[in-house]
């Protein structure tokens, strides 16, 4: 499927990309914390990391793995968040601000929920959708944790949403395959080409859902972790020639940012995680994203659709 899409060359990058372990990865919850206090509390427990030129909230934890992380009081407290580099994309481009009504279509457990309540300062008003009950809790559990007090939780499915309900802005990170995740050296008997058909059939739904429940001019980040066309552009492209959406074209965060003193460090240490260089493979619909697997990202693709 790869070679059929990308091409010999870039269907190796992938490959290749898939079949690394990345490092952990997190983001600093300011709801409760202080980027530069996290940052100083590390040093403390003599944990080395790498900044990311394009959040400042994001870390890379260089030697050390999951479990010691999750024994520290910043984690116990939710000061922290555990999340890849990838999944934290879509809710910075989805920008989202206080006072607006921001929908999370498939919200569990919770990383980028609470990553947009962080990002407005817990002064958005977020409805997360989940419709299987043991995720709902566990999104509950990490709300709490978080602080993301401005969240309502509704134990649903997205699809079935009352019309009335209208929103400002949309997260819609879809069901998938998962192909931009898997472990390549190791087979993954749960992916195959009938997982790839239902979860366009999902997809296509949630798209549907989406666009009817946003406002004339309101806009909609949908997002997945597959390197998949039939999952990302196709469908993309299927919601924009309804004529409810327009594209609106991404760059990739920290790409028109002001220069951060941080960055230069961050380019010296490896040169994949300077300003700009969040690596991307091409895509068939000009102004998506879609993040290629190496060392530090996982595959994962970002499109922002504008209610007409």
């Amino acid at each position: 499927m790869l070679r059929g899409q990308y091409g010999e060359s870039d269907a190796e990058r992938i490959a290749d990309g898939l079949g690394k372990r990345r490092p952990v990865t997190l983001r600093v919850n300011t709801l409760k914390a202080d980027p530069e206090r996290v940052r100083a509390r590390l040093d403390g427990e003599g944990i080395a990391y790498q900044d990311v030129p394009w959040s400042r909230e994001a870390l890379i934890i260089r030697d050390d793995r999951e479990p010691r992380i999750r024994k520290l009081d910043l984690y116990e407290n939710g000061e922290i968040y555990l999340q890849s580099l990838s999944s934290m994309i879509p809710a910075i481009l989805a920008e989202p601000r206080a006072g607006e009504t921001i929908l999370d279509m498939a919200a569990a457990p919770g990383g980028k929920t609470t990553q947009m309540a962080a990002l407005s300062g817990g002064r958005a008003q977020i409805t997360a959708c989940e419709k299987n009950k043991v995720r709902s809790d566990r999104l509950r559990f990490n709300l709490d944790r978080q602080g993301a007090g401005s969240v309502l939780v509704m134990n649903c499915d997205a699809r079935k949403l009352d019309p009335c309900f209208s929103f400002d802005k949309i997260l819609l990170d879809a069901p998938c395959s998962g192909s931009g995740t898997l472990y390549l050296p190791q087979a993954d008997p749960a992916f195959t080409e009938e997982l790839v058909r239902r979860s366009v059939r999902t997809q296509e739904a949630l798209l549907s859902k989406a666009l009817a429940l946003l406002k004339r001019g309101g806009e909609l980040i949908y997002s997945t972790c597959s390197v998949l066309e039939c999952e990302n552009e196709s469908v993309v492209r299927r919601a924009v020639s309804s004529s409810l959406a327009e594209l609106v074209p991404l760059k990739p965060p920290g790409e028109t940012e002001d220069p951060d003193p941080r960055r230069e460090e961050a380019v010296d240490e490896d040169p994949e995680l300077s300003a700009g260089r969040i690596p991307l493979l091409p895509t068939s619909l000009p102004g998506t994203l879609c993040i290629c697997p190496t060392g530090y990202y996982e595959g994962f693709f970002v499109a922002k659709l504008r209610r007409r």
